[in-house]
C-alpha cells in the first residue's frame, strides 16, 4: 500500500516539496537482468555472461543495466504514492538521470521519492518526482533521476 494517498489536481499541487516515502525492496536476479537484456538487445557481457563478469569485471560479477534500474519505477512508484481522481496517467520523460554506482546481481533496491514541482495544465497535471533508487547495504545510490508524469482528468 501506498504510503503517501492523494486525491486529484489540488491534492498533487499540495504535495510540492514533500518526501513522499519509499518502496518495498526488490531483489535484481540474474534471470530479470537476462530478461532485460532480451528485450532491449543489450546484451553486454558485464550484464549477461556471468562466468566473465566475474573474472573481468570491475564490479565482482555481473551487474544490472542503468535503464533496468530506470524500467523498475512504473512498480516502485505506485508503492510509494497513489494518486486518484484522474482517468488516466502516462510517463511523460526525465529531466536528469544519473546511474552513481552499479546495482549486482543478487542485490536488492528500493525507490524514494520527492515531489520536486508540479504544474496544472488544461485537462490534467504534470508532475515531476526526484526519484533515488539506493542498493542495500552499499553508499552510493544506484539511481537519481529527476521524471515527468501527466495524469488526466
Amino acid at each position: 500500500m501506498a504510503q503517501t494517498t492523494v486525491d486529484g489536481v489540488e491534492g498533487v499541487l499540495d504535495l510540492v516539496g514533500r518526501q513522499l516515502g519509499t518502496s518495498d525492496w526488490v531483489t535484481i536476479t540474474q534471470e530479470r537482468v537476462d530478461r532485460f537484456a532480451e528485450a532491449t538487445g543489450d546484451d553486454q557481457w558485464i550484464h549477461v555472461d556471468v562466468e566473465r563478469a566475474k573474472r573481468e569485471s570491475p564490479f565482482g560479477g555481473p551487474v544490472a543495466h542503468g535503464y533496468l534500474t530506470l524500467s523498475l519505477l512504473p512498480m516502485l512508484i505506485p508503492q510509494i504514492v497513489d494518486i486518484t481522481g484522474f482517468r488516466m496517467g502516462v510517463n511523460y520523460g526525465a529531466e536528469k538521470i544519473r546511474f552513481p554506482a552499479p546495482v549486482p546481481v543478487g542485490s536488492r533496491v528500493r525507490a524514494s521519492a520527492v515531489m520536486e514541482d508540479a504544474r496544472a495544465f488544461e485537462g490534467g497535471v504534470q508532475m515531476n518526482f526526484g526519484v533515488t533508487v539506493e542498493v542495500e547495504d552499499q553508499p552510493k545510490p544506484a539511481m537519481v533521476a529527476t521524471v515527468v508524469y501527466r495524469r488526466y482528468l
